[in-house]
């Protein structure tokens, strides 16, 4: 019996296959692939250790990965990747995040390993990105879709770029991982309420929730400090954080700082996020950059209004309507975009804007269950049942090369 072919997925942290890739790697398995990961499963992401690959059937390689294209260390990572694609013989790569893609091309083309998948979660350089990004990213970006057969988008703005720009054999757009609304656990009124008192959550106040790393690109300094203005008009709201991350104590600061202390919660990392949406009325999520959020599309599943920046990716989620007279009188103009949705700030770190909008929503409980209805259905056209039917054509057609 010939031995089943082989898969690798390469990231470049280990949290990244459970959090996101689990419905590819079902298709993988099911058309018998036996699936490998290679990342450096000493930097977890999107958690604190690897359990979760736990019973998956993934075969898990180190590569000691980094972030930074400029260290040293890449020639490590190049060189194990190359032992690695020598020694197991893969039949198809697919690879993820930045520098996992940069250094599994480069290693699948030096050993003529392939065909190689690439699915960009959101290009370094994008519309408003600073120039640094477009010098350093889209170059490099440019050159390895040489070595890409199947390049795939996540949102519009990138699909378009690769589309025009790039010279992978095949350019496809994907509507994001995939996002089964099956997974979120039906609650009831009393059971919300147990929850909250659980999470030690106040009952009788407006739930604002956000959630992601603790990071700058994912920028909470904006709404954190949209929360000291809003404190004044509507006293009675609480602001919960969801994520771990490099900036918790700075954060933590500034709540103190500003004297918010009884209105931001911090709850750190959590893998119960779709009970917690179902506690919250309005998801806030102010990132500078991203590819398709995850996070704000399982909010949207959940049936919570967005208010969100105007950027690539969190665009794709929203649905803009022709009407824009629901807006913020002291917002400065064009600042907020009215959605059926919620509403998006034109620019990522304008304060005054956000507590704006949170005014607004909170000031209009009709619209806010119209939204939430409206994000409801929106969000199934991001459906995993969407996704896994456009990935299976991608995969057999790709390992038909």
């Amino acid at each position: 019996m010939p031995d089943s072919p082989k898969a690798l997925l390469v990231t470049t942290v280990s949290g990244f296959v459970p959090q996101f890739e689990m419905n590819n790697v079902k298709i993988l398995q099911n058309m018998g692939y036996e699936v490998h990961y290679a990342a450096n499963f000493y930097t977890p992401s999107y958690g604190n250790d690897n359990h979760r690959l736990d019973g998956t059937g993934i075969i898990c390689h180190q590569i000691d990965f980094v972030r930074s294209p400029f260290k040293a260390s890449n020639l490590t990572v190049y060189r194990q990747l190359l032992d690695l694609m020598k020694s197991e013989r893969f039949s198809l790569v697919h690879c993820h995040t930045p520098m996992g893609a940069v250094m599994a091309r480069l290693a699948a083309h030096a050993t003529k390993t392939g065909p190689v998948i690439y699915t960009a979660h959101g290009f370094h350089f994008f519309k408003g990105a600073k120039p640094i990004n477009w010098l350093c990213y889209y170059p490099m970006e440019k050159f390895l879709s040489r070595y890409t057969d199947q390049q795939i988008c996540i949102n519009q703005e990138d699909y378009a770029c690769a589309k025009k720009h790039f010279h992978a054999r095949y350019v496809d757009y994907i509507p994001g991982a995939g996002f089964d609304a099956g997974r979120i656990p039906p609650m009831t009124s009393s059971e919300i309420q147990k929850k909250k008192q659980t999470l030690g959550l106040p009952l009788d106040r407006y739930i604002l929730l956000s959630s992601g790393e603790l990071i700058k690109r994912k920028n909470h300094e904006t709404t954190i400090r949209a929360m000291a203005l809003l404190k004044d008009q509507i006293p009675n709201f609480q602001y919960v954080i969801c994520g771990h991350g490099q900036l918790h104590e700075y954060l933590q600061h500034l709540v103190a700082e500003l004297n918010l202390e009884q209105h931001v919660t911090f709850l750190g990392y959590r893998e119960d996020m779709l009970e917690i949406f179902q506690c919250a009325d309005i998801f806030l999520f102010p990132s500078y950059q991203e590819g398709l959020p995850m996070a704000m599309l399982e909010a949207m599943a959940s049936g919570l209004p967005i208010i969100c920046s105007n950027i690539r990716g969190s665009r794709d989620l929203m649905e803009s309507v022709e009407d824009k007279s629901f807006q913020a009188e002291t917002a400065t103009p064009h600042s907020l975009e009215m959605c059926k949705g919620g509403i998006m700030v034109s620019k990522p770190d304008q304060v005054e804007s956000y507590a704006s909008a949170l005014t607004q929503l909170l000031s209009h409980p009709k619209q806010l269950y119209e939204m939430k209805q409206i994000n409801v259905a929106r969000a199934m056209l991001f459906s995993t049942s969407q996704v896994t039917k456009r990935m299976q054509k991608i995969y057999q057609r790709i390992s038909c090369l």
